[in-house]
């Protein structure tokens, strides 16, 4: 069930209604009510990965229980062990085996080695990365003593699968988000209509935005060779505003629905694209991702307290197994290994926590020299943004290559819809910038200004939206992740 299908619109009404309506005298109720919604929209992409998602779901609250119950640290380090090897050995069959089977067979047959390796159709559980880290969090968090075992099997589930962050995140903590399952939920009707506010906002960022960039990244992808090397970079610029307005846009759907249910999620995106270098760009970009690695690897390896040496290793690592997450393909490691080289220099200085304000705050117009880094770190960004697209190694080579040809000075040739999509791209970046020191773009949007202006700019994105959305449904990018 997408986000923006007419399935998802009648869904959400009637869990709902149930929720604050039928359910809302008791807070078992409400939350079994959550379970049961979350499992049958999970069941709408295929019902036979239901048994998967219990499975890590049990598993997890199982251990969770045996560790806390574990008189010896040996016996709790079993049971942690045992719950990682499960989790990750499913994470690696369903994504990663063909990859590594084609591999092994490529460092064989480079050896000298003939061999045929059985490869499967395998089908990916949608959401299995994003699920498996919510698990794995939880479990780690009681072995390290950060918290007490749930006890209750509904509302560890709920903070397992909760449908608004089920296939595609934010990766919440349940540090974070058990307790405000734990605890009766009242309706709040401001909550509620700034929920219904990021709703909207993160359609249009998903329908406006990033759909209509997909049609032009998608042809220019598909035609590199022989499109000019000014249409490759407006065809990588269409896919880097394609996947921020994609997922963030998700994100903003996620977290507006699960405020409408009482609930905050972690944020996940804090306007990336106006970050002045790369490690401002990565505390902005896909944050609850980020911060998981930080504190479950980064942290873990030693973090920075080994000098120079430790910080580059440990930076190089927590990027590469960033990439690798993302999917079974060297060019989402070539994606991470970039960042991470891209990262060096402020980490290598010390640099890397000198942009930690909002840019330009309280200010309209930013510096030369903020406008300057922002360039700069948005270039590498999209640079990047080639691998992570291109379907294999050789064709994001040949698709860069291809850019540094004569014809980067020539005027791209495209149609007035790529021109109107542009238009809409600096309309997009315009509503971004004035709202960049919110939770999101339009959370105070001409908030105290006459309603009939307020609702006029609503309206006007609504109208985008009829006018531009594709005619048939568009998946988000981060499903295959």
């Amino acid at each position: 069930m997408l986000f923006n299908s007419t399935s998802f619109a009648i869904f959400l009404p009637i869990v709902f209604i149930l929720y604050w309506f039928f359910t809302n005298k008791s807070l078992k109720l409400q939350n079994l009510l959550l379970l049961v919604a979350s499992y049958y929209f999970y069941s709408c992409w295929d019902q036979r990965f239901l048994f998967l998602l219990f499975f890590s779901t049990f598993l997890d609250y199982y251990t969770g229980l045996k560790m806390e119950e574990s008189k010896t640290n040996n016996i709790r380090k079993i049971w942690l062990w045992l719950s990682i090897g499960i989790n990750l050995g499913f994470l690696g069959f369903f994504k990663y085996y063909n990859f590594f089977a084609d591999n092994f067979a490529e460092l064989l047959k480079g050896l000298g080695f003939q061999v045929n390796v059985w490869t499967l159709k395998i089908i990916l559980p949608v959401g299995i990365s994003f699920y498996t880290f919510h698990g794995l969090s939880y479990v780690l968090d009681i072995y390290f003593k950060r918290i007490k075992a749930e006890r209750n099997f509904v509302d560890y589930a709920v903070f397992v699968s909760f449908f608004p962050l089920l296939v595609a995140g934010p990766i919440e903590r349940a540090t974070h988000l058990l307790p405000q399952i734990k605890i009766k939920r009242e309706f709040s009707y401001e909550k509620a209509v700034n929920g219904l506010r990021q709703i909207l906002w993160g359609l249009f960022k998903k329908m406006v935005i990033a759909d209509n960039c997909a049609v032009f990244a998608n042809q220019i992808f598909a035609n590199s060779s022989t499109a000019s090397g000014s249409e490759l970079v407006l065809g990588a610029i269409f896919f880097t505003f394609q996947i921020y307005g994609d997922f963030s846009g998700y994100s903003d759907i996620a977290l507006g629905t699960a405020r409408l249910f009482g609930m905050d999620l972690l944020r996940n995106f804090a306007f990336p694209y106006f970050s002045r270098d790369m490690a401002e760009f990565w505390r902005r970009w896909h944050i609850s991702l980020s911060s998981w690695f930080k504190d479950y690897l980064y942290i873990p390896l030693g973090g920075s307290k080994g000098g120079n040496w430790m910080r580059i290793r440990n930076t190089f690592i927590i990027f590469l197994v960033s990439g690798f997450w993302h999917g079974a393909n060297w060019t989402f490691i070539i994606w991470g290994f970039l960042n991470a080289l891209f990262i060096m220099p402020s980490i290598i200085l010390k640099t890397n926590r000198n942009n930690l304000e909002i840019v330009a705050m309280n200010r309209l117009i930013p510096s030369i020299k903020d406008i300057f880094n922002i360039l700069l770190t948005f270039s590498l960004t999209v640079f990047a943004w080639i691998f992570f697209r291109a379907e294999d190694v050789h064709r994001a080579i040949s698709y860069i290559l291809g850019i540094f040809k004569p014809s980067l000075f020539s005027f791209p040739q495209f149609k007035k819809a790529a021109f109107a999509t542009l238009i809409l791209i600096v309309f997009f970046m315009i509503i971004e910038w004035m709202g960049r020191e919110n939770q999101y773009a339009i959370e105070k949007t001409l908030i105290k200004k006459p309603r009939i202006l307020r609702w006029s700019f609503y309206g006007l994105i609504i109208i985008l939206i009829g006018l531009f959305l594709q005619t048939h449904e568009t998946p988000f990018i981060y499903f295959q992740f």
